[in-house]
């Protein structure tokens, strides 16, 4: 599982590399899928050589860093437990809860929801990279799961949330298992990246399987007046 050392340039290189948008060196997600930018471990000053980028936009690199380019502004450093799930422990069926496979029609509320919670990686196309699935109270969207990142053999469980007034109710068990079912069924193994500091999701996590490969850098990023 190396490739998950650098899995945004593992991903581009792969499975999406359809989405890629950069240089042999350098790649990116469009800006409307995921603020993700990647690079070439072995290049030097591979960032210097990516050109689709807005004026002031906001992007992300997921593990080690390389050079930074004076026209970039680090932002902020997130540590994460990057976790995989060789062998998945599902959860056994709630009957209370319907688990729906999330649609267009439904992105405008799942978008709400995630960036209320977790703001910023979620864009406007996320949903288009996977399957998403999600339950609803009253009709109200209130948790939500899916895919994100995927590459040859491994793909990414992401947008894990449940509104605040319906937390400890087992939803997010319940989605968790049923993405990981789907990416099972597909032959992919599953894996995740959560805050290192999110104790109660990691647990979470552990109990369906997974178990930590590495700690893994989330660094945030400024492109200062790109032209």
């Amino acid at each position: 599982m190396k490739q998950l050392d650098n899995p945004v340039w593992s991903a581009l290189a792969s499975t999406h590399r359809h989405f890629a948008l950069g240089t042999d060196t350098a790649k990116r997600y469009p800006s409307d899928f995921l603020p993700f930018v990647a690079f070439d471990p072995n290049a030097i000053k591979p960032l210097e050589t990516l050109k689709d980028l807005g004026p002031n936009e906001d992007v992300c690199i997921i593990g080690d860093l390389p050079e930074i380019p004076s026209s970039w502004t680090v932002l902020k450093k997130l540590e994460c437990d990057q976790m995989v799930c060789p062998d998945l422990i599902a959860v056994k069926a709630d009957d209370t809860i319907e688990l729906l496979k999330l649609g267009q029609e439904d992105e405008p509320e799942m978008f709400e929801l995630i960036n209320s919670i977790q703001p910023g990686f979620y864009k406007d196309h996320t949903a288009d990279l996977g399957s998403y699935f999600g339950i609803r109270v009253k009709g109200k969207l209130v948790a939500m799961a899916g895919e994100r990142i995927k590459m040859t053999g491994l793909s990414e469980v992401s947008a894990v949330c449940t509104h605040p007034d319906h937390t400890g109710k087992g939803f997010a068990a319940q989605l968790v298992s049923v993405v990981c079912k789907n990416m099972i069924a597909q032959g992919n193994i599953p894996f995740l990246h959560v805050l290192s500091s999110n104790s109660r999701a990691v647990q979470l996590y552990e109990r369906l399987g997974f178990v930590k490969r590495r700690s893994i850098l989330f660094c945030l990023l400024k492109i200062n007046g790109v032209k």
